[in-house]
């Protein structure tokens, strides 16, 4: 008896009416946003068109191209000194290297804007050595400044997917090249680099989106980018239509990207020449030029800005410490675990469905209901505040018959930002919830069907037990992200219902630098958690890869 529903005419459809509900949490705010850039007002895109667009993309495409461009020359040749290479300090690199993914890029924009202005300790230290900083570059609007903070907060992906690539194409390939005449260096761009391109391209794809739904590090240092225009159209000028307009771009621009990044995942087919292989070993000045450029990187990227955030925080500490701040900590646990309760179920509930019914339709409800996390979190706010905004309308106008006057019902409520997060978020749950699905064996599923238990006894008994270990990652990976995550929050919150971020938002636009250390403190502490486990699954040395 198979526990998995494949064509039976009468069952076909429900894998399909059992996610969608789910699914709709993110096809509802994607069709908001198409659907109001198909029906476009003239005025408002004449606007857009003379004074925000050209600027705006302009800007963004500059800024993704730079960014592209600066993580490819880092990322890179760091995964291959490594991965290949033997070099001191070489083991503490290669996991240290993934620690800047705990930071938030807002927060190391903050941090790195409050080393290197004018009054930060850099161009101190400089007047006082020297006698002078005029010279000194202002970092305040500065692109390439701007264009490093993203650079030190994204290329760890880009590191650690080429990494698993050097990794897994094993040494043999290098050997052979080298045998028929290559230098080292030919070989690594004649034979590493095109084998590894499928990874490295996945990797710059999801950089390129990270810089397309950044907000935070963006608004630091005051560059308009499709982000912070929609944000603007929607609070300084209350347009919430022109907003839905810039979404919708952005949305296209974003699945151009989930397309690119798709077909680069599907290209990765390496198997492991030689698991057991030897470094080479660099000898003279090249070990100690590999140690300086990891050490560089780390400490521009971690170990700076970590130091600089606890000096902030000891100088603040006893007078910010306040009742105040554990609200803001109170508020951002409730919208967390609240958050991340409701994501791990839903989650759960896609995979097993996903599990039982293996027809088209299903798999591509589930596809769309994960799809939440490519979307920048500014596309997912509008996507959700205009639909709960007319359904406000039509409460509004029922309940005014009965005598009850109000002026918003859902509008600024938690249950909307709940929403939206949970779309955000969804893949996270699901990827670590499916992934220790995969690891229940159908006879184990087969072997409770013929003792008479029905799937929801099955799911009961069999798949919950089984499965705890990765419905509590998914849960604590939702609670980190929710944490770290600031537009949505921003942009739906009630009233002076201020989170972690959101204050770290508020004290960063008025430039108070220290005082915005202790809630970033936070949230890069929470953050190390997932990174701390990513590190220990990558330092496994890989024995295949597809």
């Amino acid at each position: 008896m198979s526990v998995v529903d494949h064509a039976a005419p009468a069952h076909r459809w429900r894998g399909f009416a059992f996610a969608l509900p789910i699914a709709l949490l993110t096809i509802v705010p994607l069709l908001t946003v198409v659907g109001m850039a198909l029906t476009p007002q003239p005025e408002i895109w004449q606007h857009l068109w003379n004074y925000v667009l050209p600027r705006v993309l302009g800007n963004t495409v500059l800024l993704m191209l730079l960014v592209g461009s600066v993580v490819l020359v880092v990322g890179v040749p760091l995964a291959w000194l490594t991965a290949m290479c033997e070099f001191p300090g070489r083991k503490f690199f290669a996991w240290a290297l993934v620690l800047p993914l705990a930071i938030p890029a807002y927060v190391l924009a903050f941090v790195q804007m409050g080393l290197f202005e004018y009054a930060g300790p850099v161009q101190r230290l400089l007047r006082e050595v020297v006698g002078s900083s005029h010279w000194f570059p202002d970092i305040r609007g500065s692109l390439w400044g701007l264009v490093m903070v993203l650079v030190m907060a994204f290329y760890p992906y880009v590191y650690l997917m080429a990494r698993s690539a050097f990794l897994t194409q094993g040494h043999r390939s290098m050997e052979a090249a080298q045998a028929l005449g290559y230098s080292p260096l030919a070989a690594f761009f004649k034979v590493a680099l095109p084998l590894a391109r499928p990874w490295i391209g996945a990797g710059l794809a999801l950089v390129l989106m990270e810089v397309l739904a950044d907000f935070g590090a963006i608004s630091v240092f005051n560059f308009d980018t499709f982000t912070t225009a929609l944000y603007k159209s929607w609070f300084n000028l209350f347009n919430i239509t022109a907003a839905a307009q810039l979404a919708a771009i952005l949305v296209l621009v974003v699945l151009v990207l989930v397309a690119a990044e798709q077909r680069s995942r599907r290209a990765k087919r390496f198997h492991v020449s030689n698991p057991q292989q030897q470094r080479t070993v660099l000898q003279g000045g090249r070990r100690w030029l590999a140690f300086a450029a990891c050490a560089l990187v780390f400490g521009a990227a971690f170990a700076v800005p970590m130091v600089q955030i606890v000096a902030w925080v000891w100088s603040v500490w006893r007078q910010d410490l306040n009742s105040d701040y554990w609200g803001y900590v109170w508020n951002t646990l409730c919208l967390a675990l609240f958050t991340a309760a409701v994501t791990t179920v839903f989650a759960l509930l896609l995979s097993w469905t996903r599990r039982r019914h293996s027809d088209p339709w299903t798999a591509w409800t589930v596809r769309l209901a994960v799809l939440g996390y490519a979307m920048p979190g500014v596309v997912l706010a509008v996507g959700v505040f205009v639909p709960i905004a007319w359904l406000d309308e039509r409460l509004i106008a029922l309940l005014a018959p009965l005598g009850i006057e109000t002026l918003a019902i859902l509008k600024g409520s938690l249950a909307g930002m709940l929403l939206a997060l949970a779309a955000r978020f969804m893949a996270v749950a699901y990827n670590a919830t499916d992934a220790a699905m995969q690891r229940i064996t159908r006879s184990q599923e087969e072997a409770c069907a013929s003792l008479g238990l029905g799937p929801w006894q099955t799911l009961r008994r069999l798949h919950l037990p089984l499965l705890r270990t990765g419905l509590l990652s998914a849960f604590l990976m939702v609670v980190v992200d929710v944490m770290k995550e600031m537009p949505i929050t921003l942009m739906m919150r009630q009233f002076g219902w201020d989170t972690l971020a959101v204050r770290v938002f508020q004290l960063t636009s008025e430039s108070m630098w220290d005082q915005a250390a202790l809630p970033a403190l936070a949230i890069v502490l929470v953050g190390l958690l997932p990174v701390i486990l990513l590190v220990l699954q990558t330092e496994k040395q890989p024995s295949a890869a597809g």
